[in-house]
């Protein structure tokens, strides 16, 4: 007897093929890479040590918040939220419409923005309003732009929060992004994270 050749599936009945974040971020890079600037998202190891960065969340005042620049996939916001960050206290700031979308749907209480970070100086007010700002996290791929949009991103955050609040940065470079002197800034560098790929440090700036 002849078997009868196998059925293809509907079109609609097909499992849909679940997009890796990898390939999320590679696709965005290959689109605009001198707004994405990495190839890959950040790695757990490089999140987990920005993370430890940020005030012990118990400190926090009741309406305080913690700003993330550029969170991409969520990465970094994930170890931020496992350090104990309240996921209602962050304000995630994110140029791409796709990672905005997927945000959303990883962090339903997180406040998500669809916005250029490099426009901090008009723009932080809307995003922070009145509340206290603990924390900047930025993932922002700095060394793609002048100096002086640099130096606006982690000046004004500084001027916005109190002394000694941290504004949070990574970068895979041997020299900084911003000279802190140019700031008025202190700055402690991290060692090197050689479990992210390229290997990176974080820089960690204040208010002098």
């Amino acid at each position: 007897m002849l078997e009868h050749p196998q059925r293809r599936a509907p079109e609609a009945a097909r499992p849909r093929i679940k997009v890796s974040d990898e390939a999320r971020f590679f696709r965005g890079w290959l689109q605009r890479p001198l707004i994405m600037g990495a190839v890959s998202p950040s790695s757990r190891a490089l999140g987990r040590a920005m993370a430890s960065y940020v005030p012990d969340p118990a400190s926090f005042a009741l309406n305080g918040k913690v700003l993330e620049l550029g969170p991409g996939t969520g990465v970094v916001t994930q170890t931020l939220i496992d350090r104990g960050v309240p996921e209602h206290s962050l304000v995630l700031v994110e140029y791409s419409r796709e990672f905005c979308q997927l945000l959303r749907k990883r962090f339903p209480a997180a406040e998500v923005i669809q916005g250029d970070a490099y426009a901090i100086g008009a723009a932080l007010p809307a995003w922070i309003g009145v509340s206290p700002l603990e924390a900047v996290v930025s993932s922002l791929p700095l060394f793609t732009r002048p100096d002086e949009m640099r130096e606006a991103v982690i000046g004004r955050s500084l001027e916005r929060m109190q002394r000694g609040s941290p504004f949070i940065q990574f970068s895979y470079a041997l020299t900084q992004p911003v000279k802190a002197k140019r700031i008025g800034a202190t700055l402690e560098l991290s060692p090197w994270i050689k479990r992210n790929l390229p290997p990176a440090r974080v820089l960690v700036y204040r208010a002098a």
